[in-house]
């Protein structure tokens, strides 16, 4: 079903998605069927609760909502919700400081388990952002031809050591996807905005939907001055979401995923990594140990 989430927000507007639901109950094999309309009665109870400022984070709304689908549906031992938003964000060009939009996709779920006691609750809040990356290997490439070019023009090392800290060699450009989602108990909190932040740092660049002269040369240097491959966003949104979400438990599940929409190959490349809060802290310990060796 499709619904306008109005989610409030303490002294600021309030934040609206264009919300996608999918919602799932587990049916007994004694019964025919699931009772519907309840599942449509519970997603607009909550979404007036939002409204009213009772619920101010998407992926609590998701869970509400599935903790209420147990109570609403006494045969059922699973529900499932699963939000996926569009989320307009308000941003500025670097150089010139032209307003333009950009359309966050966010994605929120809920699974709620009954037990003897209270149901346990799992949700996970997530984004997908666009941006920017240039390829490390070509630009290397240009840079070796463009250094024998210096050379044999007679140009002092100091001097083409110089150029190039200053001038970032051509490569090719792809428009990169990031996507990042963290799965936590219910009692704890994840912010939207730092999976948002992490997802943007982790690329070459950002990208805009509006740019002056100075804002292009701006956005072109930038990606040139921090070349990444594909795994390498993966390995950057992984090291940050440690240092920005390091009071989560060591059983969150993060799942990272960038697609790279390859400008000069017929393919897209593709890199992934799912794992624990606790896995990631392993490995990242594991390479500070060998880079110390």
């Amino acid at each position: 079903m499709k619904k306008l989430v109005e989610v409030h927000r303490r002294e600021k507007r309030p934040v609206i998605f264009i919300s996608n639901f999918d919602v799932y109950v587990d049916l007994p094999g004694s019964l025919k069927g699931a009772n519907l309309s309840r599942n449509f009665e519970v997603i607009d109870e909550v979404l007036q609760q939002a409204i009213d400022g009772d619920v101010n984070e998407i992926e609590k709304l998701c869970s509400v909502v599935a903790r209420k689908l147990l109570d609403r549906h006494e045969y059922a031992d699973r529900t499932e919700v699963f939000m996926r938003s569009e989320y307009m964000v308000k941003r500025e060009t670097p150089v010139s400081h032209t307003a333009c939009d950009e359309i966050i996709k966010v994605h929120a779920r809920a699974i709620a388990r009954r037990t003897f006691r209270s149901p346990i609750v799992r949700k996970s809040i997530g984004a997908e952002v666009t941006g920017m990356t240039a390829c490390p290997c070509a630009q290397n490439i240009m840079k070796e031809r463009a250094m024998r070019v210096l050379e044999n023009l007679e140009v002092s090392k100091d001097k083409i050591d110089e150029f190039f800290s200053a001038v970032p060699m051509a490569t090719h450009n792809q428009r990169g996807r990031g996507f990042l989602c963290i799965e936590t108990d219910d009692d704890q909190h994840v912010d939207l905005q730092k999976i948002i932040a992490i997802l943007k740092n982790s690329m070459s660049s950002g990208i805009y939907e509006l740019l002056k002269r100075g804002d292009e040369g701006a956005v072109v240097l930038a990606a040139h001055k921090n070349p990444r491959f594909v795994e390498d966003c993966v390995r950057e949104m992984a090291k940050k979401v440690l240092a920005e979400f390091e009071y989560l438990s060591g059983d969150s599940v993060v799942t990272i995923k960038q697609t790279n929409e390859e400008s000069i190959h017929q393919h897209d490349a593709y890199a992934e990594r799912q794992a624990t809060i606790a896995e990631l802290v392993d490995e990242l310990n594991g390479d500070k140990h060998n880079n110390d060796e």
